[in-house]
């Protein structure tokens, strides 16, 4: 019998939506003392949901920004799937991965942010790490999942559903640490000492000298190089650059009265959790001032139309995925052969290919 029924082990979930900083943020809980993550596992990201079969992941309710619309990715200790089986098959699934010389084991999914009370009851002695990044960021890098892509409005929200649900959750939760992605990037130094102190332990000395390992990472064969032991280095220029995004939105896009429409919309939804989609944003906070009631009209419709035209392209793009499964399914084995050695050696040679 494996023995990874000790009472002494504890186990840390780190929760948030896709883009929010939930992998770096785990693999640097994972490098503190007395702790091991999931590391060179072939599974995306090291992705926990990707390592059992107990429940269904993420990506069979559309993904990034819309799993959480399915009432089902919602579990709680009252879910069904919670039998003594499930539970035993569930621990062995993930304690093949971890170290077992470690007892501070780190698993990382962002729909962990709508299962922590699940979690929970299936790992009693478990703590609970959230952290919540600004919607913007979250929505708009979303939408680089070209097969699951969704409107803006959408996105948002599913952001607010999927935390608003959790903040239902939390009150059932014994130990829960959060923490928002900005203030994260801005001292991380500050929130891994309370992290480790939170889960029982310490921040270690940097290593003398580094080495390095790869994360597997959707569209990128050579995976994510990443160091081993030291600290990821977090820094505040991915999120600008959403915020320029979204700022171009609001003032030069031909659809600025989408854009316009649903920032003033979701603003006072936003506000208590600390977030403003207009404020700060320059010549686009400006930009806002007038033309509410022109907005209130279209913005509807554009909704409407935002959703309809998602919707087409995501047909698309599952039409044209079924269709060359299907032709693949009549090629000989040797041609598809070929065609993957192809493909190998043009992502080797790389742009010297062309």
């Amino acid at each position: 019998m494996q023995n990874d029924d000790r009472s002494d082990y504890k186990y840390v979930f780190v929760c948030g939506l896709h883009r929010s900083g939930t992998s770096m943020l785990g693999r640097n809980i994972a490098r503190l003392e007395n702790c091991t993550g999931f590391k060179n596992t072939g599974a995306d990201m090291d992705e926990g949901q990707l390592l059992q079969d107990v429940y269904t992941i993420d990506t069979e309710f559309g993904g990034a920004g819309r799993f959480g619309f399915e009432p089902s990715t919602h579990r709680t200790e009252t879910s069904e799937l919670l039998t003594p089986e499930n539970i035993a098959r569930l621990r062995a699934s993930w304690h093949s991965y971890w170290d077992k010389s470690k007892t501070i084991c780190v698993e990382k999914t962002p729909g962990n942010l709508l299962m922590t009370r699940f979690l929970q009851a299936a790992f009693p002695n478990s703590y609970f790490i959230v952290v919540k990044r600004h919607p913007v960021p979250v929505s708009i890098a979303s939408q680089r999942w070209k097969i699951n892509i969704t409107s803006l409005h959408s996105l948002f929200e599913h952001w607010l559903h999927c935390h608003e649900l959790f903040e239902q959750d939390k009150k059932y939760l014994r130990r829960v640490y959060e923490l928002s992605y900005e203030d994260y990037i801005a001292d991380p130094a500050r929130y891994h000492a309370e992290i480790a102190a939170f889960i029982g332990t310490r921040v270690p000395e940097p290593p003398k000298e580094e080495k390095f390992y790869y994360v597997t990472q959707w569209r990128n064969p050579a995976g994510l190089r990443v160091p081993e032991e030291a600290m990821e280095n977090v820094t505040g220029a991915h999120n600008q650059k959403y915020f320029d995004r979204w700022t171009k939105l609001l003032t030069d896009s031909s659809f600025k009265g989408y854009y316009r429409y649903i920032a003033r919309k979701y603003e006072p939804r936003f506000t208590p959790y600390g977030y403003s989609l207009t404020k700060g944003m320059g010549k686009s906070e400006e930009a806002l001032c007038g033309g509410s009631k022109t907005y209130a009209v279209i913005g509807p419709l554009c909704c409407l139309g935002a959703d309809a035209f998602f919707f087409c392209w995501r047909f698309g793009l599952k039409l044209r995925w079924h269709t060359k499964q299907r032709i693949k399914a009549l090629l000989p084995q040797f041609v598809l052969m070929r065609i993957r050695q192809a493909r190998a050696r043009a992502v080797r040679l790389g742009p010297k290919a062309a």
